[in-house]
């Protein structure tokens, strides 16, 4: 095990695995808590907030920090799993403090904070020791020149900056899968919440907002212009977006549907007619189609997209045309399993399982689990009386409905004890 260095940037922890003194995982770096005191005297850095299973997000005291290295974290293994609740009293570096406008007073240079760096003093204690600030652009240059100052030299760190944006969180943030993205965006404050989803683009946004609760999604798309709105609803799985569409004012619905792009809007319309917690409620209307003529090679290619969720990769629908839902009759499914077995340039109707069950669009959630569970599926087609296919319902869309609403807040299942309480 390497020694902890005297110096550690708070941006280059974000996303290091936590390991026990065993050596299994218990989590990843998501912040650093800090208590933070004056402009002059350096904070004491408090605690991690670290992600568990389960995507919930606990504090971790920094007594309980045996070492650092470059690719991890280690813990003394005892850790309290009650979900982190942020004090008044508290600041998070990565949350709040990147991107805050400050001055270095020696030099006069104005700029943002892109990163912090925390150091070990005699006492053991770790505090927040230098602050990395970036001036702005000028000229034709595409980024301003930086600095890395003591933390006594700055200033602007302790005042609340109504002008605060977002790019260097943003960074922090971006080789983040959208789910660990919209955990830390949920724990932000309600006001740097919107601020770093607003500068977001529509895709990276439509991704984070699909992983959001349902009140962060309505409380983040009111934030938005209605031009911008209706984009980012194009961006999402239609799904995902007939569900936040739900959840909106009737003429907030309907307005926002009307600046959709047509086909984009017919999906979510078509979603939202059926009752909540069906098959067709849960489907996504876009899987793989194709038609008896195309090959397998045709196949492959199509499930190589790295949009497709892996559930819906797992399978291809064989349709006669149209192939845009409702699609001509559906003659079978053809799984990939079984197509990479076959020659590229046979056809994807040579290996075809017709005995496949389809589901109504009526189907309850319960008929939905029972028969995924019965022929050990995670995705199944959705048709209509004539055998039309309608869509895929998936095992994530699911589980996305069977999990209680409050199921990120609850206790991971763990076999041994947890001892810390936090201090």
């Amino acid at each position: 095990m390497s020694v902890t260095p005297s110096r550690v940037y708070a941006a280059r922890l974000v996303g290091l695995p936590i390991f026990d003194p065993q050596g299994d995982q218990v989590g990843k770096v998501r912040d650093l808590v800090v208590s933070v005191r004056s402009e002059g005297a350096q904070p004491r850095v408090l605690g991690m907030v670290a992600e568990v299973f389960g995507r919930r997000r606990i504090f971790v005291p920094m007594t309980r920090v045996t070492n650092i290295d470059s690719g991890q974290v280690y813990t003394t293994g005892l850790l309290n799993m009650r979900r982190f609740e942020q004090r008044s009293t508290e600041t998070l570096v990565i949350g709040e403090m990147l991107d805050r406008t400050v001055t270095i007073t020696s030099s006069g240079v104005t700029g943002t904070v892109y990163d912090v760096a925390m150091e070990h003093t005699r006492t053991r204690d770790w505090v927040l020791s230098r602050v990395a600030v970036r001036e702005p652009a000028k000229g034709l240059r595409r980024r301003g020149q930086t600095h890395v100052a003591e933390w006594s030299d700055v200033r602007g760190l302790t005042r609340t900056d109504d002008k605060q944006g977002a790019t260097h969180l943003i960074a922090a943030l971006n080789d983040m899968r959208p789910a660990d993205a919209a955990n830390i965006l949920h724990d932000l404050p309600a006001e740097r919440r919107a601020a770093v989803a607003l500068a977001l683009d529509d895709e990276r946004l439509a991704d984070v907002l699909e992983e959001l609760p349902e009140e962060d999604q309505v409380e983040i798309l009111e934030r938005l212009d209605s031009e911008r709105a209706a984009d980012v609803l194009e961006e999402m799985s239609p799904d995902d977006a007939a569900d936040l569409v739900a959840d909106l004012p009737p003429e907030t619905q309907e307005m926002l549907l009307q600046l959709m792009e047509p086909e984009e809007a017919e999906d979510v319309r078509r979603l939202m007619k059926y009752v909540e917690n069906t098959a067709g409620a849960m489907m996504t209307p876009e899987p793989v189609i194709l038609g008896p003529d195309a090959t397998v090679a045709d196949a492959l290619a199509h499930v190589r997209n790295p949009d497709l969720t892996p559930a819906l990769a797992s399978m291809v629908f064989v349709c006669r045309q149209p192939l845009e839902p409702p699609t001509g009759k559906l003659l079978g499914v053809a799984h990939i399993q079984r197509l990479l077995r076959e020659p590229p340039s046979s056809l994807v109707a040579g290996a075809l399982d017709e005995s496949l069950e389809s589901l109504p669009p009526e189907a309850t959630i319960d008929d939905v689990a029972a028969h995924l569970a019965t022929y050990n599926l995670v995705a199944a087609p959705v048709v209509d009386e004539n055998r039309r296919l309608l869509g895929a319902v998936t095992v994530d869309d699911l589980l996305d409905h069977m999990l209680p609403a409050n199921w990120r807040d609850r206790a991971p299942v763990r076999s041994s004890g947890t001892g810390s309480i936090r201090g």
